[in-house]
């Protein structure tokens, strides 16, 4: 299997995902700032996020 390196756009959209995860998970825990459907499902926001990196490798034209 070849991997190629994913497109610019798929990079950012899975490293938003997963910096808004973090963030709205560490604030909620901390009671600052939180995103409630994405505090609620940080753990899946963040796989879905390294899914769609891992994609962007393996599928070529992703």
């Amino acid at each position: 299997m070849r991997l190629s390196a994913p497109k610019t756009i798929v990079f950012w959209i899975a490293t938003i995902i997963a910096i808004l995860a973090v963030i709205s998970f560490l604030g909620a825990f901390a009671n600052i700032f939180t995103i409630p459907l994405i505090a609620q499902n940080a753990f899946w926001f963040l796989t879905g996020a390294y899914v769609l990196l891992a994609l962007g490798n393996v599928l070529k034209g992703l």
